[in-house]
C-alpha cells in the first residue's frame, strides 16, 4: 500500500475519533458545557502541520478533559533523532494521532486516558494504548475494564493482552514513588507487522475506549461523594501531574518535535495537591 494512502486512512481515523469522543463528552454533560477549540500549526513561517485540541472545563461531570488532533511532519531536531527508531541517518518524519485525558468531578470515577498514533521516518509504526487512574480502586470495576480489554485483545491475537498490559504496567510506573500511576491497561509501540491487521487493532482500541469510558462514567455518574474522597482525588492527580512531566514519552516528543505547549499539557488536571 502507497505510504501517503496509510497516512490519509491513519490521520482520517484519528480525525473522526476526535469527533465521536467530543460527541459522546457533550451528550454526558447535557450538551450545556461547551469544548473550547483550538487549531494550531507547528510551523508559522512554512507547512509542518499542526492540529486541533478542544477542551472542555467546569462541567457537572468532568473537572476537565481534552481530546487531541494533530498531524504533523518536517525534521527531528539533531539531538532527538538519534532516539526515534528510523531517523538515525534520515531526520524526516510525518507523525499524526490522538490523545484524551479525562478528569473527574466525582471522585469515585477515576481518571482515563487513551491515545493512538502513526508515526513514519524511514520506517512506520502504530503506537498507543488506555489506561485508568482511580483516586479509590474498585476491584469490580478493574476486573470488568481488564476483561473488555483482554475480549478486544483476542479478537486480534491470543497474545496480545498478556504482552501489553505487561508492557503497560512497566510504562505507567512513578519509578521515585516505587507505586504504580493507575490499575493499568495496555500499551503498545513500534506496531508494525502488517499495516491492514496493525490499523484494524488501532481502531478497534479507539472503539473500545469510547465503550469504557462511557460504560464507567454511566455507571457511577450518580453516586455521593466525600470531601474527604475529592481530597484524595487531589493528592492522586498529583502522581499523575508527576508521571506526565517525568516519565510521558508523548509530552517529551511533543515538546521536543515543535508540539503546541498548551494542547501538550492538557493532559495536566486543574487542580492537584501535595503533602
Amino acid at each position: 500500500m502507497d505510504q501517503n494512502i496509510k497516512k490519509n486512512l491513519a490521520s482520517n481515523w484519528f480525525k473522526t475519533l476526535q469527533n465521536v469522543f467530543c460527541n459522546d463528552i457533550s451528550k454526558l454533560e447535557g450538551n450545556k458545557v461547551k469544548f473550547k477549540s483550538t487549531n494550531w500549526k507547528r510551523n508559522n513561517q512554512k507547512d509542518e502541520g499542526g492540529g486541533e485540541y478542544r477542551i472542555l472545563q467546569n462541567g457537572k461531570v468532568f473537572d476537565k478533559v481534552g481530546v487531541n488532533f494533530s498531524k504533523v511532519y518536517g525534521k527531528f531536531p539533531k539531538k532527538f533523532q538519534k532516539n526515534i527508531l528510523g531517523a538515525q541517518k534520515d531526520p524526516r518524519f510525518w507523525a499524526s494521532g490522538i490523545s484524551v485525558v479525562m478528569h473527574m468531578k466525582n471522585p469515585l470515577i477515576p481518571a482515563m486516558h487513551f491515545n493512538t498514533r502513526y508515526i513514519c521516518t524511514t520506517q512506520d509504526w502504530f503506537g498507543g494504548g488506555m489506561d485508568v487512574t482511580p483516586s479509590k480502586i474498585d476491584n469490580t470495576e478493574k476486573k470488568d475494564f481488564h476483561g473488555i480489554l483482554k475480549s478486544m485483545c483476542n479478537r486480534h491475537n491470543k497474545n496480545y493482552y498478556k504482552k501489553y498490559k505487561k508492557w503497560c504496567d512497566e510504562y505507567f510506573y512513578l519509578t521515585h514513588r516505587k507505586e504504580p500511576r493507575g490499575i493499568g491497561g495496555i500499551f503498545f509501540d513500534y506496531k508494525k507487522e502488517n499495516f491492514e491487521k496493525d490499523f484494524k487493532f488501532v481502531r478497534d482500541v479507539g472503539v473500545t475506549f469510547q465503550l469504557i469510558f462511557n460504560r464507567i462514567i454511566t455507571k457511577k455518574i450518580k453516586k455521593k461523594w466525600t470531601a474527604k474522597e475529592k481530597e484524595n482525588q487531589y493528592i492522586k492527580r498529583g502522581r499523575y501531574t508527576e508521571f506526565n512531566l517525568l516519565y510521558d514519552r508523548g509530552t517529551k516528543f511533543g515538546l521536543k518535535t515543535g508540539g503546541n505547549v498548551e494542547g501538550i499539557l492538557m493532559s495536566l488536571p486543574p487542580l492537584a495537591k501535595w503533602k
